[in-house]
Protein backbone atom coordinates (compact mmCIF):
# COMPACT_ATOMS: atom_id res chain seq x y z
CA UNK A 1 0.00 0.00 0.00
CA UNK A 2 1.86 3.13 -1.16
CA UNK A 3 0.54 6.44 0.78
CA UNK A 4 0.96 10.26 -0.45
CA UNK A 5 1.13 12.76 2.32
CA UNK A 6 -0.31 15.68 -0.18
CA UNK A 7 0.10 18.12 2.59
CA UNK A 8 2.86 19.11 5.28
CA UNK A 9 5.26 21.49 6.22
CA UNK A 10 8.51 19.57 7.12
CA UNK A 11 10.09 22.91 6.50
CA UNK A 12 8.72 23.86 10.24
CA UNK A 13 11.91 24.38 12.85
CA UNK A 14 9.94 21.61 14.57
CA UNK A 15 11.81 19.04 12.44
CA UNK A 16 15.41 20.72 12.86
CA UNK A 17 17.23 17.79 14.57
CA UNK A 18 15.30 14.73 13.57
CA UNK A 19 14.21 15.21 9.68
CA UNK A 20 16.00 12.21 8.67
CA UNK A 21 14.57 10.27 11.19
CA UNK A 22 10.90 11.57 10.06
CA UNK A 23 11.19 10.89 6.27
CA UNK A 24 12.41 7.76 7.43
CA UNK A 25 9.31 6.69 9.66
CA UNK A 26 6.87 7.92 7.12
CA UNK A 27 8.65 4.96 4.63
CA UNK A 28 8.51 2.60 7.13
CA UNK A 29 4.15 3.16 7.41
CA UNK A 30 4.11 2.99 3.72
CA UNK A 31 4.29 6.91 3.12
CA UNK A 32 6.61 7.25 0.06
CA UNK A 33 5.60 10.57 -1.53
CA UNK A 34 5.67 13.80 0.58
CA UNK A 35 4.26 17.44 -0.51
CA UNK A 36 6.20 20.36 1.46
CA UNK A 37 3.62 23.10 1.16
CA UNK A 38 4.87 26.49 1.05
CA UNK A 39 3.70 29.41 3.29
CA UNK A 40 5.78 32.39 2.42
CA UNK A 41 9.12 33.12 0.73
CA UNK A 42 11.19 31.77 3.23
CA UNK A 43 9.31 28.97 3.94
CA UNK A 44 8.52 28.06 -0.15
CA UNK A 45 12.64 28.10 -0.10
CA UNK A 46 13.42 25.85 2.57
CA UNK A 47 10.72 23.45 1.19
CA UNK A 48 12.07 23.18 -2.39
CA UNK A 49 15.49 23.10 -0.86
CA UNK A 50 14.31 19.43 0.46
CA UNK A 51 12.23 18.50 -2.24
CA UNK A 52 15.54 18.44 -4.44
CA UNK A 53 17.37 16.66 -1.60
CA UNK A 54 14.96 13.82 -1.24
CA UNK A 55 13.44 11.56 -4.02
CA UNK A 56 10.58 10.97 -3.03
CA UNK A 57 9.71 14.73 -1.75
CA UNK A 58 8.38 17.72 -4.10
CA UNK A 59 7.22 21.17 -2.79
CA UNK A 60 4.84 24.26 -3.64
CA UNK A 61 5.39 27.36 -3.62
CA UNK A 62 3.38 30.47 -1.98
CA UNK A 63 1.75 32.77 0.58
CA UNK A 64 -0.69 32.00 3.01
CA UNK A 65 -3.63 34.29 3.88
CA UNK A 66 -2.04 34.67 7.27
CA UNK A 67 1.05 36.06 5.62
CA UNK A 68 -1.12 38.26 2.67
CA UNK A 69 -0.30 41.26 4.88
CA UNK A 70 3.82 40.70 4.24
CA UNK A 71 3.73 40.13 0.50
CA UNK A 72 5.00 41.82 -2.50
CA UNK A 73 5.38 42.30 -6.26
CA UNK A 74 9.01 40.72 -5.42
CA UNK A 75 8.53 38.46 -3.09
CA UNK A 76 6.21 36.47 -5.55
CA UNK A 77 8.48 36.98 -8.39
CA UNK A 78 11.13 35.02 -6.22
CA UNK A 79 8.47 32.33 -5.94
CA UNK A 80 7.84 32.29 -9.32
CA UNK A 81 11.70 31.47 -10.32
CA UNK A 82 11.58 29.07 -7.19
CA UNK A 83 8.69 27.40 -9.50
CA UNK A 84 11.05 26.67 -12.54
CA UNK A 85 12.57 23.50 -10.10
CA UNK A 86 11.69 20.04 -11.69
CA UNK A 87 10.36 19.33 -7.61
CA UNK A 88 8.02 22.20 -7.46
CA UNK A 89 4.79 20.56 -8.51
CA UNK A 90 1.90 23.23 -7.32
CA UNK A 91 1.18 26.65 -6.26
CA UNK A 92 0.55 27.42 -2.68
CA UNK A 93 -1.14 26.91 0.15
CA UNK A 94 -2.80 30.33 -0.75
CA UNK A 95 -6.63 31.37 -0.13
CA UNK A 96 -8.68 33.22 2.59
CA UNK A 97 -8.90 33.13 6.54
CA UNK A 98 -11.09 35.21 7.82
CA UNK A 99 -10.95 33.60 11.28
CA UNK A 100 -7.68 34.61 12.80
CA UNK A 101 -7.61 37.25 10.66
CA UNK A 102 -3.25 37.82 11.16
CA UNK A 103 -4.32 40.07 7.88
CA UNK A 104 -6.53 42.62 6.95
CA UNK A 105 -9.51 40.99 4.28
CA UNK A 106 -8.47 43.69 1.85
CA UNK A 107 -4.94 42.29 1.76
CA UNK A 108 -5.89 38.22 1.57
CA UNK A 109 -8.38 38.74 -1.44
CA UNK A 110 -5.49 41.14 -3.54
CA UNK A 111 -2.32 39.11 -3.28
CA UNK A 112 -4.86 35.68 -3.43
CA UNK A 113 -6.31 36.67 -6.59
CA UNK A 114 -2.62 37.79 -7.80
CA UNK A 115 -1.40 34.28 -7.17
CA UNK A 116 -3.98 32.69 -8.64
CA UNK A 117 -3.44 34.69 -12.03
CA UNK A 118 0.49 33.14 -11.30
CA UNK A 119 -0.27 29.56 -10.84
CA UNK A 120 -2.93 29.66 -14.26
CA UNK A 121 0.62 31.63 -15.80
CA UNK A 122 2.84 28.48 -14.52
CA UNK A 123 -0.14 25.98 -15.38
CA UNK A 124 0.37 24.81 -11.76
CA UNK A 125 -2.36 23.54 -9.47
CA UNK A 126 -3.32 25.42 -6.42
CA UNK A 127 -3.31 24.43 -2.81
CA UNK A 128 -6.27 26.23 -1.56
CA UNK A 129 -6.68 27.45 2.14
CA UNK A 130 -10.22 28.29 3.15
CA UNK A 131 -11.24 28.91 6.50
CA UNK A 132 -14.58 31.08 7.73
CA UNK A 133 -14.54 33.27 4.50
CA UNK A 134 -18.36 33.16 4.19
CA UNK A 135 -18.60 31.70 0.41
CA UNK A 136 -15.31 35.07 -0.71
CA UNK A 137 -13.24 32.22 -1.84
CA UNK A 138 -16.02 30.94 -4.14
CA UNK A 139 -16.62 34.64 -5.50
CA UNK A 140 -12.63 35.40 -5.97
CA UNK A 141 -12.66 31.95 -8.12
CA UNK A 142 -15.20 33.02 -9.78
CA UNK A 143 -13.96 36.50 -10.90
CA UNK A 144 -10.78 35.11 -11.42
CA UNK A 145 -11.83 31.61 -13.86
CA UNK A 146 -9.09 29.93 -14.93
CA UNK A 147 -8.59 28.04 -17.96
CA UNK A 148 -8.56 24.20 -16.84
CA UNK A 149 -7.46 25.06 -13.55
CA UNK A 150 -6.87 22.63 -10.95
CA UNK A 151 -6.66 22.70 -7.48
CA UNK A 152 -7.21 21.30 -4.13
CA UNK A 153 -9.02 22.58 -0.87
CA UNK A 154 -6.09 21.86 1.69
CA UNK A 155 -8.35 20.69 5.48
CA UNK A 156 -11.67 20.64 4.00
CA UNK A 157 -13.98 22.39 6.59
CA UNK A 158 -16.53 23.64 5.04
CA UNK A 159 -20.73 22.80 4.67
CA UNK A 160 -22.40 20.31 2.23
CA UNK A 161 -23.12 23.19 -0.04
CA UNK A 162 -19.99 24.90 -0.08
CA UNK A 163 -18.68 20.94 -1.02
CA UNK A 164 -20.88 20.46 -3.88
CA UNK A 165 -19.31 23.80 -5.68
CA UNK A 166 -15.78 23.00 -5.20
CA UNK A 167 -16.47 20.00 -6.20
CA UNK A 168 -18.10 21.22 -9.54
CA UNK A 169 -15.26 23.03 -10.10
CA UNK A 170 -13.42 20.39 -10.66
CA UNK A 171 -11.21 20.22 -7.55
CA UNK A 172 -9.53 17.27 -5.21
CA UNK A 173 -10.66 17.62 -1.32
CA UNK A 174 -8.08 17.22 1.76
CA UNK A 175 -8.70 15.17 4.28
CA UNK A 176 -6.95 15.88 7.54
CA UNK A 177 -6.16 13.76 10.97
CA UNK A 178 -9.82 15.90 12.22
CA UNK A 179 -11.65 13.04 10.68
CA UNK A 180 -10.09 11.13 13.57
CA UNK A 181 -10.86 13.26 16.05
CA UNK A 182 -14.64 11.86 18.06
CA UNK A 183 -16.44 14.95 18.81
CA UNK A 184 -14.21 17.64 16.24
CA UNK A 185 -14.35 15.65 13.02
CA UNK A 186 -18.02 14.79 13.56
CA UNK A 187 -19.48 16.79 10.73
CA UNK A 188 -16.54 16.17 8.19
CA UNK A 189 -17.36 12.23 8.61
CA UNK A 190 -20.93 13.10 7.76
CA UNK A 191 -19.62 14.73 4.75
CA UNK A 192 -16.81 12.50 3.18
CA UNK A 193 -19.48 10.02 2.01
CA UNK A 194 -20.50 12.77 -0.52
CA UNK A 195 -17.27 13.10 -1.77
CA UNK A 196 -16.73 10.60 -5.06
CA UNK A 197 -13.31 9.19 -4.28
CA UNK A 198 -11.51 9.97 -7.55
CA UNK A 199 -11.72 13.45 -5.94
CA UNK A 200 -9.95 12.07 -2.53
CA UNK A 201 -6.75 13.20 -1.22
CA UNK A 202 -5.08 12.65 2.46
CA UNK A 203 -2.74 15.28 4.40
CA UNK A 204 -1.18 15.73 7.64
CA UNK A 205 -0.69 19.26 7.72
CA UNK A 206 1.96 18.56 10.08
CA UNK A 207 3.34 19.63 12.39
CA UNK A 208 -0.45 20.30 12.82
CA UNK A 209 -3.68 18.52 13.10
CA UNK A 210 -2.16 15.29 14.72
CA UNK A 211 -4.78 12.31 13.94
CA UNK A 212 -5.73 10.08 17.13
CA UNK A 213 -4.15 7.74 17.75
CA UNK A 214 -1.38 9.89 17.85
CA UNK A 215 -2.49 12.17 19.40
CA UNK A 216 -2.51 10.91 22.54
CA UNK A 217 1.35 10.23 22.51
CA UNK A 218 2.30 13.20 20.90
CA UNK A 219 1.71 16.89 20.01
CA UNK A 220 4.01 16.72 17.08
CA UNK A 221 2.43 15.55 13.61
CA UNK A 222 4.08 13.97 10.92
CA UNK A 223 3.79 12.27 7.40
CA UNK A 224 4.16 8.71 8.70
CA UNK A 225 0.78 9.43 10.80
CA UNK A 226 -0.97 10.16 7.35
CA UNK A 227 -1.91 5.94 7.85
CA UNK A 228 -4.00 7.00 10.53
CA UNK A 229 -6.09 9.05 8.52
CA UNK A 230 -6.15 7.05 5.26
CA UNK A 231 -7.16 4.16 7.75
CA UNK A 232 -10.23 6.24 9.44
CA UNK A 233 -11.43 7.52 5.98
CA UNK A 234 -12.13 3.89 4.53
CA UNK A 235 -13.67 2.91 7.92
CA UNK A 236 -15.99 6.17 7.05
CA UNK A 237 -17.12 5.31 3.61
CA UNK A 238 -16.56 1.55 4.01
CA UNK A 239 -14.06 1.01 1.15
CA UNK A 240 -11.74 -1.61 0.99
CA UNK A 241 -8.64 -0.09 1.87
CA UNK A 242 -5.91 -1.74 -0.76
CA UNK A 243 -8.48 -0.33 -3.54
CA UNK A 244 -8.65 3.07 -2.10
CA UNK A 245 -5.25 3.30 -1.52
CA UNK A 246 -5.11 2.62 -4.89
CA UNK A 247 -6.95 5.37 -5.92
CA UNK A 248 -6.01 8.10 -3.64
CA UNK A 249 -2.31 7.47 -4.70
CA UNK A 250 -3.81 7.77 -7.95
CA UNK A 251 -5.46 10.82 -7.72
CA UNK A 252 -2.73 12.65 -5.98
CA UNK A 253 -0.25 12.35 -8.36
CA UNK A 254 -2.82 13.07 -11.44
CA UNK A 255 -3.24 16.42 -9.48
CA UNK A 256 0.51 17.24 -9.16
CA UNK A 257 1.98 15.68 -12.35
CA UNK A 258 3.65 13.15 -11.18
CA UNK A 259 4.39 9.74 -12.43
CA UNK A 260 2.84 7.13 -10.78
CA UNK A 261 5.19 4.56 -10.86
CA UNK A 262 7.91 4.76 -8.23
Amino acid sequence: MKLFDSHCHLDDKSYSKDIENVIKSAEDNGVVRIMIVGINKKSSQKAVSLAESYTGIFASVGVHPHDASNCTDSALETLRNLAKSSKVKAWGETGLDFNRMYSPKEDQEKWFARQLEIADELNLPVIFHERDSNGRLLDILKENPGNDRKGVVHCFSGNKTELSKYLDLGFYIGITGILTIKTRGAELRGLVPHIPVDRLLIETDAPYLTPAPEKNKTRRNEPAFVKSVFLKLAEVIKEDPGSLADQIWKNTCELFDIEESL
